[in-house]
């Protein structure tokens, strides 16, 4: 008899760390999830930026190549002219496309899931020394932070 209580209470507790294993996972793909549509938004906006200062760049080139052009020709001072304002858009341009890339190589993609995960991983792992009978709260992973996201 008492060896059958012992089989329930095991099987009880199998079934409580299953439950809490796929509430983990789950967690953690609703997590991914977040996180990756909030990294797409981001690299949008940072692919239009640079989409919209891309014809900045081609302007500012083909007005810098008719002033080299008009720079031999005896009217030196409207060469003059289109040199400034190509160079005023070649600058605008591409300080703006190196802004928006400078955006892009420091934003860490899925930063909060990797977090997330080696805290999970830790915890399984028994790595940070905790007790082995510690509980994750469910949908802390999904909480806002104090940064809005």
């Amino acid at each position: 008899m008492a060896g059958k209580a012992a089989e329930q209470g095991i099987a009880a507790q199998v079934a409580r760390i299953a439950d809490g294993l796929s509430r983990l996972v789950s967690e953690h793909i609703a997590l991914l999830r977040l996180e990756l549509a909030e990294d797409a938004r981001a690299v949008g906006i940072s692919i239009g930026t640079i989409a919209a200062l891309a014809p900045f760049v081609l302007v500012g080139y083909a007005l810098l190549c008719a002033s080299l052009a008009w720079a031999v020709s005896p009217w030196v001072g409207v060469a003059g002219g289109l040199a400034i304002v190509g160079g005023v858009n070649v600058a605008g341009g591409v300080g703006g496309i190196l802004v928006a890339v400078n955006k892009l190589r420091t934003r860490r993609m899925l930063g909060t899931s990797r977090r997330e995960l080696g805290q999970s991983t830790r915890v399984f792992s028994n790595q940070n020394g905790a007790d082995p009978g510690q509980q994750l709260m469910p949908g802390a992973a999904l909480e806002r932070r104090t940064d809005g996201r």
